[in-house]
């Protein structure tokens, strides 16, 4: 059986966020906003990615394909280093500020 060491299981997690961020960055119109936490358990490492709000659409993609292509990924990727991994894709929570300012009913 090839278990994988608790030193390259960390060092796997970093190489799984690190390929996550580049994808996506390749994907959005603002890179500088693309960020990717990485949540760990024992059993899974959880991979929460926050991008811009109108980038959300290019990182799900049409009927969700690139986001399931990306969790595809990290499937193939688990398999191979015995951790598994998932995929939460976030909205950048600057601007909902400002969207909930705005909706505020007005007072006469």
């Amino acid at each position: 059986m090839n278990e994988v060491p608790s030193t390259a299981n960390g060092q796997s997690t970093e190489t799984m966020k690190q390929l996550i961020f580049e994808i996506v960055q390749a994907l959005v119109d603002q890179p500088d906003a693309v960020s990717v936490e990485l949540i760990d358990d024992r059993e899974a490492t959880i991979l929460r990615v926050r991008v811009a709000p109108q980038d959300i659409g290019k990182v799900i993609g049409k009927q969700g394909r690139t986001a399931r292509s990306l969790r595809t990924i990290l499937g193939a990727a688990s398999m191979k280093l015995h951790h598994r991994f998932s995929l939460d894709i976030l909205e950048d929570e600057d601007d909902e500020d400002d969207l909930e300012d705005d909706q505020q009913p007005q007072t006469s």
